[in-house]
């Protein structure tokens, strides 16, 4: 037998030898088989800000077209292009930026005052027993009032100036901030307390190290409702008793009809609470820079 070949095949009956069989040939790797469309421009390839705009700039367009083919009528509602020319006009006679900085000026006040009291009763009633027991129940129990419908008693009680609507904003506010604050300090984790006492901190070292970065997410979420609110309480404490502000603006359009006013005041509000979410947004990557989270795939 040569070296390197392979032995005959014997039969164990007859005994008769066969020529041995031709060695197997071996595995192929295959390629991937890939779709034709994902060998093409990927959905996930463009980029963000693109993606995000193709819903409303569709919407634009269908909305367009309808008002172009008459089925929206500009009594009933404006075409974008009439919207955006009565835009410019109010931004050229400095209408509009005028209107803007007097309720951005109701809501920042809005939102200090509400926030600080808020914020203030959210401690005392998550870091004492007793603070719970003198706050929570009375606090519980005002955010199931409508605030909305506290509205004649603040005219009653503050006049029809400025004072009402702030107060309006503030009350809206200063319950979101609560509930969302006290639930992040009771949400803390009991094992990063009695590691923080392991390591000799005081009540006041918990506090500060322990309790309060904890509870930060839930502030920051509250934050985010608190801004949504105080844009709804502003829409409401204008539209009663207003001589100025985006409000103001949009119940004198009313009166005359003008849908494009009205539409460009309602854009601007999205505007303002869009740029609004969007610092909030900032602020959560710089102060929860520690916390990993999903974020989509």
């Amino acid at each position: 037998m040569t070296v390197g070949h392979a032995p005959p095949d014997i039969s164990p009956v007859s005994g008769k030898s066969f020529p041995p069989s031709p060695p197997s040939p071996l595995p192929v790797a295959l390629e991937p088989v890939v779709p034709v469309s994902a060998s093409g421009l990927r959905l996930g390839s463009v980029p963000r800000w693109v993606r995000r705009t193709i819903g409303p700039l569709l919407l634009l367009a269908l909305w367009q077209v309808l008002s172009g083919a008459g089925v929206l009528h500009p009594e009933v509602l404006a075409s974008p292009g009439t919207i955006a020319r009565a835009g410019a006009d109010l931004v050229a006679d400095g209408t509009l930026p005028s209107a803007m900085g007097v309720s951005l000026r109701r809501v920042a006040v809005g939102l200090l005052l509400g926030g600080v009291v808020g914020t203030a009763l959210a401690l005392i009633s998550g870091l004492s027993r007793l603070g719970e027991d003198l706050v929570d129940a009375s606090v519980q129990m005002l955010r199931t009032v409508p605030w909305v419908g506290l509205i004649p008693l603040f005219i009653i009680w503050l006049g029809i100036g400025e004072a009402p609507k702030v107060a309006l904003i503030a009350l809206g506010v200063a319950f979101h901030l609560y509930l969302n604050v006290y639930a992040g300090i009771r949400g803390v984790d009991s094992q990063l307390i009695e590691a923080g006492q392991s390591l000799g901190l005081r009540r006041w070292g918990l506090i500060r190290h322990v309790v309060l970065p904890g509870a930060l997410p839930g502030a920051m979420t509250g934050l985010r409702y608190s801004l949504a609110t105080a844009w709804l309480a502003l829409v409401f404490g204008e539209s009663i008793n207003a001589d100025a502000g985006i409000g103001f603006l949009m119940n004198q359009a009313r009166e005359f009809f003008r849908t494009d006013v009205i539409v460009v005041c309602l854009v601007v509000y999205a505007f303002l609470g869009l740029t609004a979410d969007v610092i909030v947004r900032i602020l959560e990557r710089l102060l929860l820079q520690w916390r990993p989270t999903f974020t989509g795939q």
